[in-house]
């Protein structure tokens, strides 16, 4: 497997961050990562089946529902590891309709050695097991 990329340098350049398995429950941790993705002036795009909105921002039922033109620089995962390789099988698929290839974060504990390896075989760089508000903390 290859090594993944540097989460600080991933953080310094992300503009527009998809957060799969958004809760809109502020004491859900996704809400709070969300909210803070929002506060220092990043993009927050919420993916989640079940709700239309969440934080005031169009939800979307899944990665490739987002429309094209809008572009994801990380894909942030809160779904349980049996879950994520099919959020990078949508990743996957996003990014060769689109031509852009989004970083796959998984959160502490949502790693997935799967996942990890779907996304090497798809060209995607995969930072596993770490919290994307804690990294970005520390590089603000």
């Amino acid at each position: 497997m290859s090594s993944s990329p540097d989460p600080y340098a991933v953080l310094e350049d992300a503009t527009t961050i998809a957060v799969v398995g958004c809760s809109p429950r502020a004491f859900q941790t996704s809400h709070r990562i969300a909210r803070y993705i929002q506060q220092v002036g990043l993009t927050m795009i919420p993916v989640n089946p079940h709700h239309d909105e969440i934080l005031g921002v169009t939800a979307y039922p899944d990665l490739v529902s987002i429309p094209g033109d809008i572009e994801v620089d990380v894909v942030d995962v809160f779904r349980r590891p049996e879950f994520v390789a099919d959020v990078v099988r949508d990743a996957a698929d996003r990014a060769e309709r689109t031509g852009r290839a989004p970083v796959i974060w998984t959160q502490i504990g949502v790693h997935s050695e799967e996942a990890q390896q779907l996304a090497l075989e798809a060209g995607l760089p995969y930072v596993a097991n770490r919290c994307l508000m804690v990294d970005h903390g520390a590089v603000r």
